[in-house]
């Protein structure tokens, strides 16, 4: 069996010194039959290791109800990396940040008042059953019993969270209890406070950064002192959020970025090799004084793009490797042009105005405290007779609200606008629909409640008697694709189907430009959301989720469409650019 170590200046394969060239790429974003395509186009820019993150919420969305296939197979995704002669890095957090909703955390164990990413007992109890589970798939993939995994890591970047090293020491004890032997590392940005913080002397330090290799190599070294340095978070692009723009880096500099950090000896994992997409409802959001929501995609401006196509920054990156490593001469073949057409949406009537919840309540109900894993919750209440509008004023409202009273619009409420009020005409019933747009996935905004948060007043009294009705957006896309008879569009949200028709099975790049926001699904595969507000335009849909023939097109939309057709275009626009 091969070994892997850590000696006094190198990573040791079989005892000869290995320098790791590594690539991001994490299995819960890419549609599972198109791992393999996306792992063989790693070893051919020139790669030797394929780095995952872990995401615990996609394992475990409820208590108990753990799920390691399909899309969760980690031991298959694994499998595939070994089987393309691939090393593997693997990162189970428990929390893994990574623009992912909640940081990786599961909604149930972040929900109340609990100390997370500490070594408060309650907290180590749960994690204790997510890592075993975890290692039950990993250890007998490692290494040094015939698999591809190579390192492990212990949390990640917990130094710009915390110092509990009882935490810490604990996460290293049931990590080797649970049978893994391969080295142990932590991840921090090299700074010296979170160096120190994040993690103890007996685990390998490396730094997450994007330039000034020099400098940063020089601070990871001064934390460790001996062994080898590493970059296991090269970032070569970065993430978008709704209402920005698309991030680029220049690919030349983010090139040669790379070529210091390999000629310095330093080993390297690329984040991203390939972003993926945050299909469904996964992406997550940073808060650091105003909400943002990230977008669908997760391209990252990364070596294969979000339809795992390879950029200008592949063969730049290639070149860069083929400096200091073997790299195979062949090249990824080019992908098929993809289909483009033009069909009409057909609208088949409303969808989020399911009969009301029975029981009343004075204070709405959180989606957390409804144990709703879904997008959005509507809240239903009576209002006081009276003749003369009112100035309806809310706690908070994450993240997003419609309001409509007697069925009609009224306006909406913003938290990344810091919304709080909203004068409303006299009328029945008011009707306020929230969406949970992601949750934060940084710092100590995990686990945050949403919905509306307190209990509302009108003109100052507050107001009693909500109804707290969950929509599981799922759920009434599959009851709306079902749908045949057209039923014209009202005053809310509305549903519309299409039937695309392909000749085969294909990648395709489904443009929202004439939508406003909403989510899609085709053949019941939810691709995820989309929103005018930008810069990401085309919902990417993997060819796995098509087929030849007639293919069910549901789109569900939250406010008005500027016009009633869905459109296929050539490939991916992900919006503009700083520059």
């Amino acid at each position: 069996m091969t070994s892997f170590s850590i000696g006094d200046t190198d990573f040791l394969r079989d005892g000869q010194p290995h320098q790791v060239i590594s690539g991001a790429l994490h299995y819960f974003r890419v549609h599972p039959d198109q791992w393999q395509d996306r792992i063989r186009k790693a070893r051919l820019m020139g790669l030797n290791t394929i780095e995952t993150y872990v995401a615990w919420n996609a394992h475990e969305p409820r208590r108990g109800e753990w799920d390691a296939t399909g899309w969760n197979d980690l031991g298959r995704f694994l499998d595939l990396v070994h089987a393309e002669g691939l090393d593997a890095i693997v990162r189970p957090g428990p929390y893994i940040c990574a623009e992912w909703h909640n940081g990786g955390l599961p909604n149930w164990l972040t929900a109340g008042e609990r100390s997370l990413r500490s070594s408060d007992p309650e907290f180590l109890v749960d994690i204790s059953a997510y890592l075993r589970r975890v290692y039950e798939i990993v250890a007998p993939r490692q290494v040094d019993r015939g698999g591809p995994v190579v390192l492990v890591q212990i949390e990640n970047e917990y130094g710009a969270y915390g110092s509990d090293k009882a935490y810490l020491e604990a996460l290293v004890a049931l990590t080797r209890d649970a049978g893994i032997t391969v080295p142990l590392t932590t991840v921090d940005q090299p700074v010296d406070q979170m160096l120190a913080d994040g993690s103890l002397p007996e685990l390998h330090k490396t730094g997450s950064f994007g330039s000034r290799t020099a400098e940063r190599l020089a601070t990871l070294r001064a934390h460790q002192p001996t062994g080898p340095l590493m970059c296991s978070e090269f970032w070569d692009g970065w993430f978008d959020w709704w209402g920005g723009v698309h991030h680029t880096t220049e690919v030349d500099a983010a090139a040669a970025d790379l070529d210091a950090l390999l000629s310095a000896g330093a080993s390297v994992n690329i984040y991203m090799f390939h972003g993926g997409t945050n299909f469904g409802l996964t992406n997550g959001a940073n808060h650091k004084g105003r909400y943002l929501p990230i977008v669908t995609s997760y391209d990252y401006d990364a070596p294969l793009d979000e339809a795992g196509n390879p950029t200008a920054k592949f063969f730049a990156f290639r070149d860069v490797i083929a400096k200091y490593a073997p790299v195979p001469e062949e090249l990824p073949t080019a992908a098929s042009p993809s289909p483009t057409l033009t069909v009409p949406l057909a609208p088949v009537g409303a969808w989020t105005d399911a009969p009301a919840a029975d029981a009343a309540a004075d204070t709405p109900a959180t989606f957390d405290a409804l144990g709703h894993l879904s997008a959005l919750v509507r809240y239903d209440v009576e209002l006081p007779p009276t003749d003369s509008p009112g100035l309806l004023s809310l706690e908070e409202a994450r993240d997003l609200a419609w309001v409509q009273v007697d069925g009609q619009p009224i306006g909406t409420l913003s938290r990344t606008r810091h919304d709080r009020t909203l004068r409303i005409p006299a009328g029945r019933t008011l009707s306020i629909l929230v969406e949970d747009q992601g949750r934060v996935n940084y710092d100590h905004r995990l686990g945050e409640e949403k919905g509306l948060i307190g209990t509302p007043t009108l003109d100052g009294a507050p107001l009693l008697g909500w109804r707290s009705t969950p929509l599981d957006v799922a759920e009434i896309a599959a009851a709306v694709a079902a749908r045949t008879d057209a039923v014209e569009a009202g005053p809310g949200p509305s549903a519309w189907t299409a039937d695309i028709p392909l000749a085969a099975p294909s990648d395709l790049f489904l443009d929202t430009a004439a939508w406003s926001k909403g989510y899609a699904f085709m053949n019941g595969f939810f691709l995820g959301r989309y929103w005018r507000n930008g810069p990401q335009r085309t919902l990417f849909v993997p060819s796995p989720a098509t087929r030849a023939g007639d293919n069910r097109l549901v789109v569900l939309e939250l406010e008005n469409l500027l016009a009633a057709h869905a459109e296929l275009v050539p490939g991916l626009l992900l919006g503009d650019t700083e520059e």
